[in-house]
């Protein structure tokens, strides 16, 4: 028989399983959200359904999914709104569904919706938890899920798709599976423009492991042509279809740009958003408005700042760095910037540390009043302004 005491450690329990609890409480707190919308939308004679399915951009995903691409609004201003803007790889998934399942495109995209945001907090806990252990996995988890504008995480949107995309091949990226972590890092640039930001952090994390390897004179683990494969697969999505919308539109690498130029969207450094802020102070009621958004960028500046001094890898501070500078820098859809900035999950690792430094009982009782005041907002939210 052998002496427990020379026995080998039991391996780890399955990454599912030991993700079980943040998911069960994922699913809790999307529960509830969903369970106050459809109240809320109910006393106000709408289908909570139609809001989380067929309003804003979900009908231009389920348009193209029918249809392929092509559509595009002329406004009284001159303005055109066109599909183009619009990445692929949602529709897709949505034309998938309707084929092999009776379902309309806009049920398969909430179910896309649906099975990405679980995909989504399974892959934050386990970048979380490789980072930071098991604790502070499960408190991301439920952070992301509490999160004011969550209920974006069970709309027909891509939030979800794109940041699942992203936690795996962050993970992968952790973990050594260079091949996979650029794959992942492709189709996240199918899914949406800020795709940009998971092929940065593939390069930046795969440039560093092999200076690293080299300045130590050690052979890396893998083959070098793992890594090598990865860098090249990252940019491929993301700039595939830049490409294609560029020689559909007759104007080259530009095309995409023109298309974004149509919507009044661009890149302009910040300094429309500041302007648009500074507007909220001209009069009391919207100062209360400005003011809160003064102190969200400065928190979210904040805990920046703080993962960098808490040394998260490199390839975590790459991507929620530039995912950061797209959201806050873009020059239109000020309404919009809380829902491109979901995607951004490492910036919640410093406060997941914090709550997960509390006693269990009371962490508990933190998360599930967070989790009734978002549910409680993204109601109200989704049944007045909500995303545009």
């Amino acid at each position: 028989m052998t002496d427990p005491a020379t026995r080998a450690p039991a391996p780890p329990a399955p990454l599912l399983r030991r993700a079980a609890p943040a998911l069960l409480g994922y699913a809790a707190v999307r529960a509830l959200c969903l369970a106050v919308l459809a109240v809320w939308s109910a006393a106000r004679g709408k289908s909570a359904y139609t809001l989380l399915t067929e309003r804003w951009d979900s009908l231009w995903y389920a348009r193209v999914a029918g249809s392929g691409y092509g559509y595009e609004v002329r406004l009284p201003n001159g303005d055109v709104h066109s599909d183009l803007a619009f990445f692929p790889l949602l529709p897709w998934l949505e034309r998938l569904g309707h084929t092999v399942a009776p379902l309309s495109y806009a049920d398969a995209g909430f179910a896309v919706g649906l099975l990405a945001s679980l995909a989504a907090a399974w892959g934050i806990f386990a970048v979380a938890e490789r980072v930071y252990g098991p604790r502070v996995g499960v408190c991301a988890v439920l952070l992301w899920a509490v999160l004011p504008v969550g209920i974006v995480q069970s709309m027909a949107y891509s939030e979800s798709l794109f940041t699942a995309l992203a936690a795996w091949s962050l993970y992968a990226v952790l973990t050594g599976r260079w091949p996979v972590a650029g794959l992942l890092a492709a189709l996240a640039g199918l899914t949406r423009p800020v795709g940009l930001a998971v092929a940065a952090a593939v390069w930046a994390a795969g440039v560093l492991s092999l200076v690293q390897d080299r300045r130590a004179g050690r052979s890396p683990d893998l083959p070098a042509w793992h890594r090598l494969l990865g860098l090249l697969l990252a940019p491929l999505g993301a700039a595939g279809y830049v490409l294609w919308v560029g020689r559909r539109t007759g104007r080259g690498p530009l095309g995409y740009l023109d298309v974004q130029a149509g919507w009044r969207n661009g890149f302009d450094g910040g300094y429309a958003f500041a302007r648009f802020v500074a507007g909220r102070f001209a009069s009391f009621p919207s100062a209360l408005a400005g003011t809160g958004l003064v102190v969200g960028v400065a928190l979210l500046i904040w805990l920046y700042v703080t993962g960098v001094r808490q040394r998260q890898p490199l390839a975590l501070l790459v991507y929620t760095g530039v995912v950061l500078a797209l959201a806050l820098c873009a020059s239109s859809y000020f309404g919009s910037k809380p829902r491109l900035l979901m995607p951004a999950f490492p910036v919640l690792f410093p406060l997941a540390r914090a709550l997960a430094g509390l006693r269990l009982s009371r962490s508990v009782l933190v998360t599930a009043g967070v989790a009734v005041a978002s549910a409680v907002y993204g109601a109200f939210w989704l049944n007045g302004s909500g995303p545009p």
